[in-house]
């Protein structure tokens, strides 16, 4: 029999049976349910709560139900009422929040008489509410993948999780780098790999032999038992981070392919040692990152939540009770969901590709340029209400993960920029009316791509006099939008953080600063919630192994600039670093709360061009490490939340991460190789495999602009507006901070910074088309069903979109292996009508130059 127990440091679940697995574990906590909770007592409770109009299955059920509803039995009125209090001043400003609970609450605490409901109705709903924040989450999206207890003694870091961690990051990573530069991008995500795990665990548990050895008086074996829900959390987190793609890949195509820098020294050792230190680097400031984004509960971390869920759906038991109707199990739904969406994607990819990129409005006239240009969803602003019916577009912007407030703000500050740039392209502002309307493209004065060898020296510095001789180079309305709003969002972010954060910042550095210190102190100290009570029992990762990934990082990356000629000074990378780093905690910040992520690339680019002149190759290398701040940095962190959710060992995630991302740096190098060498016509916008690569175009572009012409020429002669986008930003956050202060209520769900991140998402191939029909779901899941059908919500949501991403996966890959490879094609009108006008060619501009002609700054006012 198992036996539970509650100590000061935390709420643990400790079972005394060799066999710990998650089936039998589960079934222990159905059996014993805590204390002896009657049924009549349940129904007891249920019933005080219809009379308040709610249910309780809609606040929390399964087996955490029992342990939240014995621990409010022993609950008082005033614990009840001195927790309320602290949580509503807590979660006032609460982005996540769910609004009705927060009114709730406060209808709570006004007493009995302003409820409008009996003593003891009113005192249960004052428990319950406690209890819930006491003992387990506020959010009911935690609530649904999480549970308030944990049993340590489960087996997690296994040779067999190990070994199927490895395996599959290594197929992942090659497979995701391969499809990375496709757009849109298709990739074994979370939700994939996860339905690969669970059968080889599973395939383990019954043919692997109980072999093992003893070490350190622990036993490690090949076959410890059943596969476990920690297990499989654990080689999820271990693939999560070294399946990904190497962001360093898209430089290498940028750095190596002759339509961009065609620096032919590329090879594999330069390759492998920055990628190396750029997929390391990130994370030895995790050490610091986790104070403030780890273990706060505002901390939510909406995108790990499918890969919680679902991994709950494979191995947790589930409540057998009818939900609105519906009792059809997670695992069930999620695999009917699956081969339906697998099947499906033919459709679009293949047999009628109009359906994915359903640019209807320009078949009403596909020679119109004006119509191509607002509404064509590839050359023009994707202004088209109904834009896709392929899931692979319309969940771009994970529309079923991502908070609806992020997602309406996202949406609201990108259509207001596509109207900016509307207006300002039919102005013809600084020329961009010769140029496609949203491209990122570089042109000259001609209104031709940028011919980079005209003006660059064999070390690929700028020469001045060919320059003279050529033109400046020009980019797009929508090109410049995203380069003065992204310059503007920096600024806002740190003002923005400094004037709302800055308590919780210096408490966060206050720890880092004590930890280095004080190398027994305990992170979870600081912190009461139920979460961090409960991971107190295990050892934490010391703050010194983060600086010593650190610091190896670097060494690989001085390394590679300094035996290759890469034109680029280690000072410059470490000015790059920090900068970075401080911009980092304001993104990381949002990131947490909202599920956007703050990129800190173009503000690199910025530095380094003033700091490296002229120089587009050293220009990119210190870019990287920009990139890299964030995007690695953040990357580690949202897993080590999700192993805090899971409640997984952090020394174990920490090794297993390592180890992963080791894999992985090796993979992704042969992977890049392999498609440089197998795909023809890479990075062209007429690719037929859409491999047009949209990130190298992009850093091509800014690498032009700021590394080889320069910041100095760009601000002082080319677009001086440029410059004033940093002070907009700083004096804008003002405002907005005080009033919000002034009306927190009206304003609450407003995100400036979300607004402004929306504005900077133009300047490439993604427009309206991609964002609107997320909006669409977003309404749908996350703000119709969440409110009105919100244990339904709890129980599918997660599992819906990872189901159906699953099956566009693997779909997807099927395709280009037995299709695209061996060059299969479906001609016909729906294959071929989306492409065939004006908006096809992505080539057409609002105004056209004379034969001969040129545009722009006068010959002789740019040097």
């Amino acid at each position: 029999m198992a036996e539970f127990s509650e100590k000061e440091s935390g709420v643990t679940v400790r079972s005394n049976d060799a066999d710990s697995g998650s089936d039998d574990f589960e079934k222990k906590i159905y059996d014993v349910r805590v204390t002896a909770i009657a049924d009549e007592d349940k129904k007891r409770i249920a019933e005080c709560l219809a009379t308040a109009g709610r249910d309780l299955d809609d606040v929390i059920n399964g087996p955490a139900a029992e342990f939240i509803l014995d621990k409010l039995q022993s609950m008082t009125v005033d614990e009840s009422l001195v927790i309320l209090r602290e949580a509503m001043e807590y979660h006032e400003d609460d982005f996540n929040f769910p609004a009705d609970t927060l009114a709730k609450i406060k209808l709570l605490l006004q007493g009995q008489e302003s409820s409008n409901i009996d003593v003891e109705t009113y005192e249960l709903e004052l428990k319950l509410e406690a209890a819930l924040i006491k003992y387990h989450s506020p959010y009911p999206e935690v609530r649904a993948i999480c549970d308030p207890f944990d049993d340590p003694t489960i087996p997690v870091e296994t040779i067999r999780a190990y070994f199927l961690g490895m395996l599959w990051v290594a197929i992942g990573g090659f497979i995701n780098e391969f499809f990375s530069l496709r757009q849109p991008t298709l990739s074994l995500q979370s939700a994939v790999l996860q339905i690969l795990l669970y059968p080889c665990g599973k395939f383990l548990q019954y043919t692997l032999p109980d072999w093992g050895f003893t070490f350190r008086g622990t036993r490690h074996s090949l076959n410890p038992g059943p596969w476990t829900y920690k297990e499989q959390m654990f080689s999820t987190i271990m693939v999560n981070v070294g399946s990904g793609g190497s962001n360093f890949m898209g430089y290498v195509v940028t750095l190596k392919l002759d339509m961009f820098f065609a620096q032919k020294w590329v090879n594999f050792g330069f390759m492998f040692l920055m990628n190396f230190s750029t997929q390391f680097f990130g994370f030895g400031l995790a050490g610091i990152l986790r104070r403030w984004c780890i273990y706060p509960t505002k901390s939510v971390w909406p995108t790990i939540l499918p890969t919680l869920a679902l991994n709950r759906a494979l191995l947790m038991r589930e409540d057998s009770r009818p939900v609105h109707g519906w009792t059809i199990t997670k695992y069930k739904f999620f695999f009917i969901v699956f081969v339906a969406s697998f099947l499906y994607f033919f459709v679009p990819s293949f047999l009628f590709t109009a359906l994915s990129v359903f640019n209807w409005i320009t078949w009403i006239a596909p020679k119109n340029t004006v119509l191509a240009i607002v509404t064509g969803s590839y050359l023009g602003l994707g202004l088209n209400p109904l834009t896709t019916f392929d899931w692979a577009v319309a969940n771009y912007s994970t529309p079923l993960v991502a908070p609806f407030f992020s997602t309406v703000n996202r949406y609201a500050g990108t259509f207001i920029g596509g109207l900016m740039i509307l207006g300002m392209y039919w102005q013809n502002y600084k020329w961009t009316g010769y140029f496609p309307i949203n491209t990122s493209n570089v042109y000259d004065n001609t209104a031709k791509v940028y011919n980079l060898t005209k003006i660059i020296k064999p070390d690929s510095t700028l020469d001045e006099d060919k320059y003279k001789l050529y033109s400046p180079p020009y980019i797009s309305m929508g090109n410049l939008m995203t380069t003065g709003a992204g310059f503007a969002l920096y600024t806002f972010a740190f003002a923005q953080m400094l004037l709302a954060d800055w308590k919780m910042l210096s408490e966060a550095f206050r720890g880092f600063w004590n930890g280095i210190r004080n190398r027994k102190s305990s992170n979870y100290e600081m912190y009461k919630d139920p979460m961090s009570r409960m991971m107190s029992v295990y050892p934490e990762v010391p703050d010194w192994w983060f600086v010593a990934v650190f610091v190896i990082s670097i060494a690989f990356g001085i390394v590679a600039f300094t035996v290759y000629p890469t034109n680029a000074p280690v000072w410059g990378m470490i000015v790059i670093l920090l900068v970075s780093t401080v911009i980092m905690v304001p993104s990381a910040l949002i990131y947490a709360v909202t599920g956007y992520q703050l990129m800190t690339s173009n503000l690199a680019t910025l530095l380094a061009g003033y700091m490296i002149p002229n120089n587009g190759v050293a220009n990119m290398m210190c870019r990287v490490y920009g990139y890299n701040t964030d995007e690695q940095a953040e990357g580690f962190i949202s897993d080590q939340k999700m192993a805090h959710y899971a409640k997984l060992p952090p020394r174990a995630v920490f090794r297993g991460q390592m180890i992963a991302t080791l894999i992985q740096t090796f993979v992704t190098v042969g992977a890049i190789q392999f498609l440089i060498n197998s795909v023809s016509d890479l990075c062209s916008p007429t690719q037929a495999s859409h491999f047009v690569c949209t990130f190298p175009h992009s850093l091509y572009s800014a690498s032009l602009l700021f590394g080889v012409i320069g910041p100095s020429r760009t601000f002082n002669q080319l677009y001086p507006v440029l410059k004033y986008s940093f002070l907009i930003g700083a004096v804008a956050a003002v405002p907005c901070y005080i009033l919000r202060r002034l009306f927190p209520r009206q304003l609450k769900k407003v995100h400036p910074v979300l607004v402004l991140a929306g504005i900077s998402r133009w300047g490439s191939s993604y427009n309206l088309s991609y964002y609107t029909p997320g909006l669409y779901l977003s309404v749908i899941f996350m703000f119709f069903i969440r409110r009105r059908y919100l244990s339904w919500w709890t129980k599918y949501n997660y599992i819906l979109t990872s189901a159906l991403s699953a099956g566009v996966a693997f779909c997807g890959i099927l395709i280009f292996v037995s299709l695209t490879l061996p060059k299969a094609h479906l001609a016909w009108w729906g294959n071929t009508v989306s492409t065939a006008g004006v908006d096809g060619a992505r080539k057409a501009a609002l105004y056209q130059l004379p034969p001969g002609a040129t545009f722009g700054l006068p010959a002789g006012s740019f040097e």
